[in-house]
């Protein structure tokens, strides 16, 4: 299941989501199989299989596909600029 909110924000406010270099992605699924949150599915695309990320599911700062990755074609944003984020609306939420 994913995070609804993080740190009292709501998920989908919080920037936090896989991106795929699909110059680099071979569709071996191996990040479909990985996450347990379902962030990611293979979805049939002009005639051919391709990897995508379903928004708000990945589970904030964690980067585990990355490692599971073979071809390195996932990344995510800066966990420096997404707490920064998170910050501002804590200070907002606070207000």
């Amino acid at each position: 299941m994913s995070e609804k909110e993080y740190d009292g924000i709501p998920r989908s406010k919080i920037p936090w989501d896989p991106i795929i270099d699909y110059e680099r992605c071979t569709t071996c699924n191996k990040c479909v199989e990985f996450c347990h949150v379902g962030a990611f599915a293979s979805k049939k695309e002009e005639g051919s299989r391709k990897t995508v990320v379903k928004p708000n599911k990945c589970i904030v700062f964690c980067r585990g596909c990355e490692d599971i990755c073979p071809t390195g074609a996932i990344t995510h944003p800066s966990e420096k600029q997404t707490q920064k984020i998170i910050d501002k609306l804590k200070t907002k939420k606070e207000v």
